[in-house]
């Protein structure tokens, strides 16, 4: 099917220049970050990786986040997704702060359950935007609550944030792209056609339907022996709901890497290329491991971004992780998975490599 963003893929051999500066040797600054503005949610979905984070409620310091996003900017920076632990929306001032970081020159995306994405969020936002992706695993009231921990009426809040969004989006010939996101599950796999025909018909420009992935550190152990080899019929129906302006995306390669439970690698090579920093002002090496002190490098709090990549703690993090680091034990199809396999590439070539 066809993948237009390439999210079931990586984007690394875009930024030759970086790539380039990491194989000779040279301090490199990531190209994108991942920034938890709220350690809240108004969610408790039965899938979250991050609920031994236990939803604290606690808020990024505008002040200290403007500051790191400005050293970013300069930094090289390329992009900052709002997601994380909590739901970024819950943030009052997550609107001045996504402006703040387009003036640093870096690109913005959320990723949301959208409930509170009502049209007076989103026309603060949409304009600075580049996407915004919902978390909507149901196509029904009753399914979408019981998978998401809320109430039925959640899910109509939803739809009608998304309408209006893409209205409002349209109107004002903004070129953020909106689309939503269904994290397929045995409870839910039947109604993947409907979410399709609805995302379609409210406008949306696309439907992930992604497979699920265990978190080591996790609570919740519902799902991990999920397999998707019965789904993947689900790839030739929802073929019929692509158009010229709408697209459904079913990540079938990572779905079929989740079955295999296997890394294409032995080390961990992306760490230099993004970061994490969540809702207390943390920045982490990897959010499969957050809390785990091996890869905690400083808090933006204590220290400006800089001095923080520069530091010790970082220097010994990544030299941890290409020397002992078990791969094999990490998270299945985490972010990082497909440019971890290109950049192995680099390490271990094949032969004949000028054979291209």
């Amino acid at each position: 099917m066809p993948d237009k963003y390439q999210i079931d893929d990586h984007k690394l051999m875009y930024h030759v220049d970086r790539v380039s500066d990491w194989l000779a040797g040279k301090l490199i600054y990531p190209i994108y970050m991942e920034i938890s503005p709220s350690g809240a949610c108004n969610h408790r979905c039965s899938f979250c990786g991050l609920d031994f984070m236990e939803y604290q409620h606690r808020f990024l310091r505008t002040d200290k986040l403007k500051e790191a996003l400005t050293d970013l900017g300069r930094l090289g920076l390329k992009s900052a997704m709002y997601s994380g632990e909590g739901e970024p929306l819950l943030h009052k001032d997550l609107g001045d702060i996504i402006r703040h970081t387009r003036q640093a020159g870096i690109e913005v995306a959320i990723t949301t359950n959208g409930v509170l994405l009502k049209p007076s969020w989103a026309e603060k936002i949409l304009s600075d935007t580049e996407w915004i992706k919902v978390s909507i695993s149901g196509a029904t009231p009753e399914t979408y609550a019981q998978i998401h921990g809320t109430d039925k009426e959640d899910f109509n809040r939803v739809v009608q944030n998304m309408s209006a969004a893409v209205r409002l989006r349209d109107a004002n010939k903004y070129r953020c792209v909106l689309g939503m996101q269904l994290l397929l599950l045995p409870e839910n796999y039947k109604e993947a056609t409907k979410l399709a025909a609805l995302a379609r018909d409210i406008g949306m420009d696309y439907l992930v339907i992604k497979p699920y992935s265990q978190h080591p550190l996790s609570k919740t152990q519902k799902y991990r022996d999920i397999s998707y080899h019965d789904y993947e019929y689900l790839a030739d129906e929802l073929q019929d709901y692509n158009s010229d302006k709408f697209n459904v995306i079913f990540r079938l390669k990572t779905m079929e890497k989740w079955d295999q439970q296997e890394h294409d690698y032995d080390r961990c090579l992306a760490l230099p290329f993004w970061s994490y920093v969540d809702a207390g002002g943390n920045v982490w090496g990897c959010s499969v491991y957050m809390s785990d002190e091996r890869f905690w490098y400083g808090n933006i709090y204590d220290s400006s971004f800089e001095d923080i990549w520069q530091g010790e703690k970082r220097i010994q993090s990544l030299r941890w992780v290409e020397q002992d680091l078990d791969v094999s034990r990490c998270r299945v199809n985490c972010r990082m998975d497909k440019i971890n396999k290109y950049l192995n590439g680099f390490k271990a070539p094949p032969s004949h490599v000028n054979f291209i």
